[in-house]
C-alpha cells in the first residue's frame, strides 16, 4: 500500500511540474504582482510581464486539476494546493484593481486576459465546492495535516466522519479555501447559493432519518389524542436532536467553512435554521387551531413550550439575518403560551362545575376533586420556571386589560399582610385556584348533617391541601410562609370547635358540678351521669369510628387531643364518686368502662370501620 501511495505522489509531482510554464519562479512573481498593485498608475503597462506568467500559471494549473476526480482535486500535495490558491488571490486583486481604468488600453487588454483564466478559476471552485458538499467522504488525504489540530478550524475537538455532519478535517480545510478565494473574487453569492442549497438538502437527509413528517392542521384534528401524543413525543425527539446535535454541528461547519468571512458564516446558517425551523413550527403551531384539550394534556403543551425556548436560546446572533428566525420562533412560543393558559385555567372551571357532590363523601373523607386539583397542581408546578414565564410573557404588555386585572388581583390578595411580597402571575393564579378549592370545599362541607363530621371533612382536606403544598417546594415558595401560617390557624380552629362540638356532652356527664344537692352526692343523679356517659360515649364511638381520618399525623393529634380531655376528667369523676355506688353489682350496672378501656376505644376512632357506620348524616 505505500509502494502505491508513493507511486502516486511520483506521478502527481511530474504532472504538477509540466504544468508549469517553463522558467517560472512563483515566488518571484507573486512579489512583483504585489508591487504592481501598491504602485498601480494609469497609463503605464510595465505589469505585462508578472501578469502574463501568472495567467499561465493558474491557466496551467486548472488543466491539471481539470483531469482529476469530483472532491478530490485539490489534497494530493498541500503546498502546490496553497500556491495554487495564493496565485488565482493575486489574480482576484489583479482584476478588481483593473476594472478601475476603464479608459487605459493597455489594462483593458491585460484584464481581459485574466479575467478569463480568472472565471475558469471560479469555475474550478463552485465545481468543487459542490463536489465536496455532495460527497463528505472524499478520497484524496495523504498525510494531511495543516496545522491540526483543529484543521477545521472548528472549537473544541473535531468530530468523527461518521457523525453529523461527517466531513473530514481535509475536506473542511478545502472548502475553507474555496470559500475565502470565491468571496474575495466577488463571487460571494455563487458561493452561498450551491453551499446553502446543498447543506439544506443534506439537512432534509437528516430530517428524514428522524422519521419526521410534516403534519397539518386538518391531520391534527381528526387524530385521537394517543396517536397525537405519539406525534408530539416524536417531535419533542426531533426538537432535541436539533438543538443538541443538528443546529450545533451545522454552525460549527458554518464557521469553519466561512472561517475569514463571520457575517457571511452567521448569514447562512440562519437562513438554513430558519427554513429548518420554519418546518418543524408547523407542527405546535397546527396543535393551537380550534381544538379544546383538556386539563391534563398541559404538560405535553409544556413540554413544547420548553423545546421551543431552547430553539430560541440558540446562538443566532442577533443581526437582521436571525429576525425572521426569532420572530417564527417567539410567535409559535407566544401560541403555545396562549394554550397553556387556556388548559391551565380549565382547572378552576373544572372546581366551579363540579357537581358530583349532591352526596357527601362517606366518613368525612378527603374529596376526589381535592386530590384531583392537588396532584395536578403539584405536578404542574414541577415546570415552575416555565409556568411562570409562560403567564410572565401573557401578561408583560403594561396598561393592557389583562395586565390590569392581574395588579389589582395582587393588590387584594397581598394588601391584609405587608409581609406578603407582590405575587407572579403564576403564583397569583395558583393562589385564586387554591381559593376557589378552598370555597368549592366550604359548599360541600354543608351537606353534613351532623356538624362534628362537617369539621372533620373540612379537616381532612384542608390538612391534605396543606400537605401537599409543604410537599412541593415550588408551591410552597409562591404561596409562602404566611399563607401556610394562617391555614394551620384555621385548621386549629377546626379542631377545636370539633372537640367542642363532639365532646362537651361528654365532659359534661362527668362534671363534679351538680351532683350534690344540699352538701350531699345524689345516686341518682351519679347513675343518671353514669348512664348518660355511657350512652353518649357508646354513640361517639358507633359513629366516629365509621369516619375516616387518613392522614395519620392528623388521626393521632386529633385522639391525643380527645384522650387529654376526656381521660382525666372520667378517671377524676370515677374516683370521686365510685364509692357512693351500693355495692359492686350496682357499680357495674353502671360503670361500663375503666380509664383504660376508653383510652384503648378513642385509638378506634376515624378508622372508616363501616362495620359500625352509621347513617352519613
Amino acid at each position: 500500500m505505500e509502494k502505491d501511495d508513493s507511486s502516486i505522489l511520483e506521478i502527481v509531482d511530474e504532472n504538477e511540474k509540466a504544468s508549469k510554464p517553463a522558467g517560472f519562479n512563483l515566488d518571484q512573481t507573486l512579489e512583483e504582482v504585489d508591487q504592481f498593485i501598491q504602485k498601480l498608475v494609469p497609463g503605464e503597462n510595465k505589469f505585462v510581464k508578472c501578469i502574463d506568467p501568472l495567467q499561465e500559471l493558474v491557466d496551467s494549473r486548472i488543466a491539471f486539476y481539470e483531469q482529476k476526480e469530483p472532491a478530490a482535486k485539490f489534497g494530493l500535495n498541500i503546498d502546490e494546493d496553497n500556491s495554487f490558491f495564493e496565485a488565482v488571490r493575486r489574480l482576484s486583486l489583479i482584476v478588481n484593481n483593473l476594472d478601475e481604468f476603464p479608459s487605459d488600453l493597455a489594462a483593458i487588454s491585460c484584464l481581459n486576459r485574466a479575467s478569463s483564466a480568472h472565471f475558469r478559476a471560479m469555475l474550478l471552485f463552485e465545481c468543487e465546492l459542490r463536489a465536496l458538499l455532495d460527497n463528505p467522504k472524499r478520497t484524496a488525504d495523504p498525510n494531511f495535516d495543516p496545522k491540526s489540530p483543529n484543521t477545521d478550524g472548528s472549537q473544541g475537538s473535531s468530530k468523527s466522519e461518521d457523525e453529523f455532519p461527517y466531513f473530514s478535517s481535509q475536506s473542511i480545510h478545502v472548502m475553507n479555501q474555496i470559500s475565502t478565494a470565491m468571496i474575495l473574487a466577488g463571487y460571494e453569492a455563487e458561493c452561498c447559493t450551491v453551499y446553502g442549497g446543498l447543506r439544506l438538502k443534506a439537512l432534509d437527509v437528516e430530517f428524514s432519518k428522524q422519521c419526521y413528517e410534516n403534519i397539518n392542521v386538518e391531520d391534527i384534528q381528526k387524530m385521537s389524542w394517543e396517536s397525537l401524543e405519539g406525534e408530539i413525543n416524536n417531535w419533542i425527539h426531533i426538537m432535541k436532536f436539533c438543538t443538541t446535535n443538528l443546529f450545533p454541528a451545522e454552525r460549527n461547519l458554518c464557521d469553519s467553512v466561512f472561517s475569514d468571512n463571520r457575517l457571511t458564516a452567521q448569514r447562512l446558517f440562519c437562513d438554513l435554521a430558519t427554513s429548518l425551523s420554519i418546518r418543524l413550527l408547523n407542527f405546535p403551531n397546527a396543535l393551537v387551531w380550534p381544538r379544546r384539550y383538556s386539563t391534563e394534556k398541559l404538560f405535553k403543551f409544556l413540554d413544547i413550550y420548553e423545546m421551543l425556548q431552547d430553539l430560541a436560546n440558540l446562538n443566532i446572533g442577533n443581526d437582521s439575518s436571525a429576525e425572521e428566525f426569532m420572530s417564527e420562533t417567539s410567535m409559535a412560543q407566544s401560541r403555545i403560551g396562549g394554550a397553556v393558559m387556556s388548559i391551565f385555567s380549565q382547572i378552576e372551571s373544572s372546581i366551579k362545575n363540579d357537581n358530583a357532590g349532591r352526596t357527601p363523601v362517606a366518613g368525612g373523607a378527603v374529596h376526589p376533586l381535592t386530590r384531583y386539583t392537588m396532584n395536578y397542581l403539584k405536578y404542574a408546578c414541577e415546570y415552575k420556571d416555565t409556568l411562570e414565564q409562560v403567564f410572565q410573557n401573557q401578561d408583560k404588555v403594561q396598561g393592557s386589560p389583562r395586565q390590569k386585572v392581574v395588579e389589582q388581583e395582587s393588590k387584594d390578595v397581598t394588601e391584609d399582610d405587608d409581609r406578603c411580597p407582590p405575587l407572579s402571575p403564576f403564583a397569583l393564579k395558583l393562589m385564586m385556584v387554591i381559593d376557589l378549592l378552598d370555597a368549592n370545599i366550604e359548599m360541600k362541607s354543608k351537606l353534613y348533617r351532623n356538624p362534628a363530621l362537617r369539621l372533620v371533612f373540612l379537616m381532612n382536606n384542608g390538612r391534605y391541601i396543606l400537605q401537599k403544598i409543604k410537599e412541593s417546594a415550588e408551591i410552597y415558595e409562591m404561596m409562602g410562609p404566611y399563607w401556610s401560617r394562617k391555614r394551620t390557624s384555621e385548621l386549629r380552629r377546626y379542631h377545636k370547635t370539633y372537640q367542642r362540638e363532639t365532646w362537651s356532652n361528654v365532659l359534661q356527664c362527668i362534671s363534679h358540678e351538680g351532683v350534690q344537692v344540699n352538701g350531699k352526692v345524689s345516686k341518682p343523679i351519679l347513675k343518671e351521669r353514669f348512664k348518660n356517659f355511657n350512652t353518649i360515649f357508646d354513640e361517639i364511638l358507633k359513629t366516629q369510628s365509621s369516619w375516616i381520618v387518613s392522614d395519620g399525623k392528623l388521626r393521632s393529634e386529633l385522639r391525643v387531643s380527645i384522650s387529654s380531655v376526656v381521660i382525666p376528667a372520667y378517671r377524676s369523676f370515677l374516683g370521686r364518686f365510685k364509692s357512693y355506688l351500693d355495692n359492686n353489682k350496682q357499680a357495674g350496672k353502671y360503670i361500663k368502662y375503666q380509664p383504660e378501656d376508653i383510652e384503648e376505644l378513642i385509638e378506634q376512632l376515624f378508622e372508616g370501620n363501616t362495620a359500625s357506620m352509621a347513617p352519613r348524616r
